[in-house]
């Protein structure tokens, strides 16, 4: 109970007198400390800046939360010719929609990111009108979307501040959390052709406690990464957006995360 109740918290967040200091200057373009719910440190969490593959979060949660959350998915040519990091699907594979959200998630694979934005809405436009949706349900006013998969291009932006409520949606989804933490996964295709995919996130296994959330990046966007981790019933979620050397400083602002005295609880 105790940390879905702090996981709440990352999305509602908690107001402040004064703003969190910026004890991380020049680690990336944005980025923001939480720990508990409550923001340590930060830096332009409200600049919009390219999310590249952190726009996959909100791929997987409207899968997650759709009234058919696995089937079987055929492969559009479109899907099979999407470029940059893929599964290698090929036009008329049938894949399971669970295998290629663990792929969207655990390898970042456009070809699976577009395949199942495909057969959830009919088309990927249709889709990233519910992306948008989907975002401001939830509040997220300075994200906007213009493909499922986070490609650069017009109209596409996000914020610290919003990834931070975003990632900390999904990782109430059980099966969403599972597949942030997974490291290394085997799947086949009806016709039984064999993927293996490894995650791209290079915290997991080596940072103890990190249990996702997922990387990206584009020219544009430059090095992105979103970690949750959890010790001892505390726990950190960090955002970093145009980041000098995501993995070199994530992995410190881990530690010192959870080396800093328990945070104070502001009232909102």
């Amino acid at each position: 109970m105790r940390g879905l109740v702090a996981l709440a918290l990352f999305a509602v967040g908690l107001a402040h007198a004064d703003p969190p200091p910026d004890r991380f200057p020049q680690v990336a373009a944005a980025y923001l400390v939480d720990v508990d719910g409550t923001r340590l440190w930060e830096a332009n969490t409200g600049r919009r800046l390219p999310p590249a593959s952190l726009a996959k979060l909100m791929t997987a949660l409207l899968v997650a939360e759709s009234g058919k959350p696995d089937g079987v998915v055929t492969v559009s040519a479109a899907a099979a010719a999407a470029t940059g990091t893929r599964l290698g699907l090929r036009q008329g594979d049938r894949l399971r929609a669970s295998d290629l959200l663990a792929a969207t998630l655990i390898q970042s694979a456009n070809d699976a990111c577009r395949a199942l934005a495909q057969w959830q809405a009919g088309s990927e436009e249709a889709f990233v009108a519910r992306m948008n949706r989907r975002a401001a349900e939830l509040g997220l006013a300075d994200t906007a979307y213009a493909n499922a998969c986070g490609h650069d291009a017009p109209g596409t932006f996000t914020t610290a501040r919003d990834l931070a409520v975003l990632a900390s949606r999904v990782m109430q989804v059980p099966a969403l959390a599972a597949l942030a933490g997974t490291e290394k996964l085997d799947m086949r295709s009806e016709a039984g052709r064999r993927f293996h995919i490894a995650t791209t996130n290079a915290l997991l296994g080596r940072v103890p406690g990190v249990r996702g959330v997922k990387s990206g990046y584009t020219p544009a966007a430059g090095q992105c990464v979103v970690v949750f981790a959890e010790r001892a019933g505390t726990q950190v979620l960090i955002v970093l957006l145009h980041a000098r050397d995501r993995w070199w400083d994530a992995s410190a602002m881990v530690e010192a995360a959870f080396a800093a005295p328990p945070p104070s609880r502001r009232v909102p």
